[in-house]
């Protein structure tokens, strides 16, 4: 019995011994975000990507609803000592990321795990947004500028060239004639109506649509979007939503199947959207510069859109290797142009454009070009963005009173002045809850 006992302990031992020791368990990374729909299952496949491409960590990426949404969670998970590893802000976030404490920044990231990103190789109108005192913040993930998307078939019928228009005189002139020919029900829409209309086009004309340098110079700001050139547009479009010419169809992406669907021949939204557009618009399409009022406004830059990853404290230090080695996967030329010729999404580096225009990627698809040209201009203090408190607030404000406008209840004027009564509200109560 003993010498039974004896040989089942040998061979145990043995097997044992034979035995593959287990795997290392992989360091997880949670990610949460934004994206939906194509561009949800483009974040997914990159995610799959840096997991296949090493054994160390996994990244688990989690969609936790929209934009605003996703940063309230994300604060409201670290007082709660709970926060992901990263998360996914978009761009009216910024300022309320910076001053919440609760972010590791990028620049000291990378620089403390040794994880080597040429920062200069970046396109500086994405770098300047999300940089404080010289250095960079938050990693530029899915970064897009508004511009004009036209339904060609559209103008075909109407008798148009195949061009978009290159000035607001030109879309109330094209809308016009194609309301006469039949052609479509309105002439154009536009989504995020406060971002691209108001947020865009200040800075492409290089108008300041706050003091402070928009905010850059300080937290006791105040919005400007109710001077001559607030009213002049926003009262342009007011008047063109009376004869048809502007149809308004709501926040965020509402105004979309307006477009889609043909009803309006034209639509003023995000680049991001070309990837989506390219599957399912049914009819030709093709894109131009976000409009300009021309002389006596010079043409300027627009703004960089969309989000960043933020890299938040209260995470496990072994964990922040792996999370180094996510942004740095992320930056690599071969990562943003799979991003942006799958979604749209501009890339970001230089050395992934050369690449693409070596490939001749911009001739054979000139709509990726379109935002991307927008951004060609050394930005002015006019139009280097917007860094506001509570911005998202802010944003909903100057929403709301848009909507009043274009319903026709308030003057563009009297509209603007109350969204900035209601703004500077938002911005004095951040200013002071923010004191240095």
């Amino acid at each position: 019995m003993k010498r039974s006992a004896s040989i089942v302990g040998v061979l145990t031992a043995a097997v044992l011994l034979a035995a593959p020791a287990p795997a290392a368990a992989k360091t997880e990374i949670h990610f949460w975000h934004a994206m939906g729909g194509q561009l949800g299952e483009a974040t997914n496949e990159l995610v799959r990507q840096f997991n296949q491409s090493q054994a160390e960590h996994e990244v688990k990426a989690l969609n936790k609803g929209t934009y605003p949404e996703v940063l309230t969670a994300a604060i409201a998970a670290y007082r709660q000592k709970n926060p992901p590893h990263i998360v996914q802000v978009f761009d009216v976030g910024t300022q309320t990321m910076l001053l919440s404490g609760a972010v590791y920044p990028i620049f000291q990231l990378t620089r403390e795990q040794e994880i080597a990103i040429d920062w200069n190789d970046f396109i500086k109108p994405v770098t300047g947004y999300y940089s404080k005192d010289g250095n960079l913040y938050s990693m530029p993930f899915n970064s897009s500028s508004p511009i004009l998307y036209v339904n060609r078939d559209a103008f075909k019928k109407a008798g148009l060239p195949d061009r978009p228009p290159a000035t607001w005189r030109e879309v109330g002139e094209a809308s016009k004639k194609i309301l006469a020919a039949g052609a479509a029900k309105c002439g154009f829409t536009t989504s995020w109506p406060s971002w691209t209309m108001l947020e865009n086009t200040f800075p492409w004309h290089d108008q300041p649509f706050a003091t402070n340098a928009n905010g850059y110079t300080g937290l006791d700001t105040t919005l400007l979007i109710n001077g001559e050139f607030g009213v002049k547009h926003i009262g342009q479009l007011a008047a063109w939503q009376k004869e048809g010419v502007f149809s308004y169809g709501g926040r965020m992406g509402q105004p979309d199947p307006k477009f889609i669907n043909g009803d309006c021949a034209m639509l003023v939204q995000s680049s991001a959207v070309i990837g989506g557009f390219k599957k399912s618009l049914k009819f030709e399409w093709g894109t131009g510069q976000l409009p300009h009022w021309g002389p006596p406004y010079r043409k300027q830059n627009t703004v960089v859109g969309g989000a960043t990853l933020w890299v938040m404290k209260g995470q496990k230090a072994s964990d922040y290797p792996g999370v180094a080695r996510f942004m740095k996967f992320l930056a690599e030329p071969h990562q943003q142009m799979w991003w942006h010729v799958t979604t749209g999404y501009l890339p970001i580096t230089h050395s992934a454009i050369k690449n693409l225009e070596t490939g001749h990627h911009f001739k054979k698809n000139p709509e990726q070009w379109t935002a991307l040209s927008q951004l060609t201009a050394k930005p002015t203090p006019n139009s280097l963005g917007h860094r506001l408190g509570n911005f998202v607030q802010i944003r909903e404000a100057i929403e709301g009173e848009l909507e009043n406008i274009f319903a026709g209840t308030k003057t563009a004027k009297q509209g603007l002045d109350d969204a900035v009564a209601k703004g500077n509200e938002i911005l004095k109560e951040f200013a002071a809850s923010n004191k240095p």
